[in-house]
């Protein structure tokens, strides 16, 4: 009978230390929790992990806690805090990230612009590659010879100018008019 008395001895001395930790060492972590952008339930659950971090260490033979059991827990809760703080950081939520995405008003090509490409497919890749240079690429007319070996840049300029009169005829006979490509 006498080895009860002393369990519930026991657990009435033990369950009232950590009702003083609860009153000396939680507001002073949760402070610290809330400086560092962490919730209440943040602070109430490091303080719960260090708790019992804390009660684990005192109660075995081989450790000695060298300062107060509210420092102590003090000091696991920052490290706690700290190693999950790390490991969330790595990791953003997908309702955040999809929030800071914008997509330009100009990413999906509109039906003129469709209507342009396939005009100017028609008109073949090295005509594509010398208006994109030209008009996109803001080559002179030097560089476009250069680029496209020319021999000088009159033949570039009449070269530009075939390859938009090819544009135009595609369009005379698709049967449209400049204003379909008009705002």
């Amino acid at each position: 009978m006498e080895i009860v008395e002393n369990k519930e001895i026991e657990i009435f001395t033990t369950e009232m230390v950590f009702e003083q930790l609860y009153e000396t060492a939680f507001p002073v972590v949760a402070k610290f929790i809330s400086k560092m952008n962490g919730s209440f339930q943040d602070a109430r659950d490091i303080f719960q992990d260090a708790l019992v971090i804390y009660y684990e260490r005192s109660n075995n033979p081989g450790t000695h806690i060298r300062t107060t059991p509210e420092a102590y827990i003090l000091g696991i809760a920052k490290n706690l805090w700290i190693r999950k703080f790390n490991r969330n950081r790595k990791h953003i939520s997908l309702d955040s990230f999809e929030a800071s995405i914008t997509i330009p008003e100009d990413f999906f090509p509109s039906l003129k612009s469709k209507l342009i490409l396939q005009f100017l497919e028609t008109t073949g890749k090295k005509c594509m590659d010398l208006l994109h240079g030209f008009y996109y690429d803001n080559l002179t007319i030097r560089e476009i010879r250069e680029v496209f070996g020319y021999r000088n840049e009159h033949s570039a300029t009449v070269q530009k100018y075939k390859c938009l009169e090819k544009v135009r005829d595609t369009i005379k006979e698709k049967s449209r008019i400049y204003e379909d490509f008009i705002d």
